[in-house]
């Protein structure tokens, strides 16, 4: 796979209300996911390839916070339909289905591939979230993380105006680099 064709995909804006995924990620993985519904896994770029990506979200109008995001069919677990699970790194008190998720990816780590063990799966995560970490605190990437998309989706009344996937694909001069980040 060719970096230079996922790195025209990116970065790439996504919003959608929480569903419930496989119930894995907390259960099995001790690493839990938000789930994007199908409607927003169909409208990413037909060139994104599957795999681990890094990026930036935020639940409603919280914080934002460092991410990584599988998107493809897990082959581990043999899924048979393709699926967005992100892993916001950081710590929630209470789950958050329902509520709106908002994501931008911004980084590919690597490829969708199998393994032999829940262990190596469970191992690889945590370097994703290793390499996520690292790549986010990047200067070029740490100012996405106040990008207008956190918060263009409130209304005066506080309420989420949009959660419909988005179609459009912003480029880096959406980025107002000359702002106060």
């Amino acid at each position: 796979m060719k970096l230079d064709k996922i790195m025209k995909c990116l970065p790439h804006f996504c919003r959608g209300v929480v569903v419930k995924g496989f119930g894995r990620g907390s259960k099995q993985l001790g690493i839990p996911t938000a789930n994007f519904p199908d409607s927003v896994v169909e409208n990413l770029p037909c060139d994104l390839p599957t795999g681990i990506y890094y990026g930036w979200a935020q639940v409603n109008s919280g914080e934002v916070h460092k991410m990584v995001l599988s998107v493809g069919w897990n082959p581990y677990y043999k899924n048979e339909k393709k699926s967005m699970e992100t892993h916001i790194i950081h710590s929630f008190n209470e789950d958050f289905y329902d509520s709106v998720l908002s994501i931008i990816m911004l980084g590919y780590i690597r490829g969708e591939e199998n393994f032999s063990s829940l262990d190596d799966l469970i191992s690889a995560i945590n370097n994703d979230i290793a390499k996520a970490k690292f790549e986010l605190d990047g200067e070029e990437r740490i100012k996405y993380k106040h990008h207008s998309f956190f918060s263009d989706h409130e209304t005066s009344h506080g309420k989420v105006s949009a959660i419909q996937p988005l179609k459009a694909h912003l480029n880096n001069d959406a980025l107002d680099t000359n702002s106060n980040l």
